[in-house]
């Protein structure tokens, strides 16, 4: 008996989002900060979605999302997300959702592992919202998607994460956030010249630490610090100040001051709270400077696990000598190449 044709879609649609690497001035984009600013970069390896759009059957689910990192696939009713499996996945769904009459098969796909400290999980939800958002008749901006995403991890999962994530993956670029009042933001890009993006693509390297980490529960941790009356806030603002001289450095388009406040930003982390800046970290910053490394830092949360952004020294000699020496670390312990993205979240129609 001939089995049964698979229906063609009606519309292939592709969508990428960046990953965010070096956050300065980190943890100042949140709600127990108020107010803050933060330098970071957005890179490529980006998230990638694909949705292939059928016409739908009557009875047919109406969304289903392959994960596969995960190697799941998740259904989700547009009408009635829940918050397992993968909650973000369905929330996102549901905070725009497709036309009744489709029915959307939508792969995913991360380069990197989760819970690297990179804020893939806002890059993976701009990308998903990226694909539904091709299907509006009137699409929504890249800010109203950045401002979407957040509210679908905080709001609607109650979830902790600052605003920086999110608009990293759909701008795009490096960008000076300033955050007056949480959680509105003004975006500044910076314009890199070519040498300055070629440089900095040559000797800013991503470290995964091997293991991954829970961002939520490091904001809570620290959270319940603040709540304690402690002197975090100083150092916050302290986070803050040096957001905005990095944007100086870069501007005048000095990398050793760059790197400079890279490793003072590192420090303000670690005296923010316990375990921000945990021993397998300290073990690869001490790596990095034997080899004449101009800065680093942890990025996003920090804690155990996670990832460090490491700026190389101008010598290329001493750079791929400690590219060697960080892959006999062990553990898991990699670099992860990466290259400045000069594009935020995009989506089209495939050929």
């Amino acid at each position: 008996m001939p089995t049964k044709p698979r229906p063609r879609p009606v519309r292939v649609i592709h969508a990428r989002a960046p990953i965010r690497i070096n956050d300065i001035g980190g943890w100042t984009d949140t709600w127990f900060a108020g107010r803050g600013r933060v330098l970071n970069a957005a890179v490529e390896p980006a998230v990638e979605a694909q949705a292939r759009v059928f016409e739908r059957a009557k009875g047919e689910a109406r969304v289903a999302i392959l994960a596969s990192n995960y190697g799941q696939t998740i259904r989700v009713d547009p009408a009635a997300p829940r918050a397992e499996p993968h909650g973000l996945l369905q929330y996102a769904v549901s905070a725009l959702p497709p036309d009744p009459d489709l029915r959307l098969e939508i792969a995913l796909h991360s380069h990197v592992p989760a819970g690297i400290s990179t804020g893939t999980s806002a890059s993976v939800t701009v990308a998903l919202l990226g694909v539904l958002n091709a299907l509006r008749p009137r699409p929504l901006a890249w800010a109203e998607l950045a401002g979407l995403a957040h509210r679908v991890e905080t709001e609607m999962l109650g979830g902790q994460s600052g605003i920086q994530d999110q608009i990293a993956a759909a701008h795009g670029g490096v960008s000076f956030i300033v955050m007056n009042e949480y959680p509105k933001a003004e975006t500044s890009p910076l314009r890199l010249s070519q040498n300055l993006r070629a440089e900095m693509d040559r000797r800013l390297a991503l470290v995964y630490l091997g293991s991954p980490h829970r961002s939520s529960a490091i904001h809570e941790a620290v959270i319940a610090e603040l709540e304690r009356g402690g002197p975090q806030f100083a150092v916050l603002r302290e986070l803050a100040d040096l957001a905005g001289e990095a944007r100086r450095a870069l501007r005048a388009e000095d990398l050793e001051a760059f790197g400079r406040i890279m490793t003072l930003n590192n420090e303000a982390q670690r005296r923010l709270g316990i375990g921000l800046v945990s021993p397998r970290a300290d073990r690869a910053a001490r790596l990095f400077q034997s080899f004449g490394a101009a800065g680093w830092k942890v990025n996003g949360a920090g804690g155990a696990g996670g990832s460090m952004t490491v700026l190389a020294g101008p010598d290329d000699a001493r750079r791929r000598a400690m590219a060697e020496a960080i892959g006999r670390l062990g553990r898991g312990v990699r670099i992860i190449p990466t290259r400045i993205s000069a594009e935020g979240v995009q989506a089209w129609d495939a050929l």
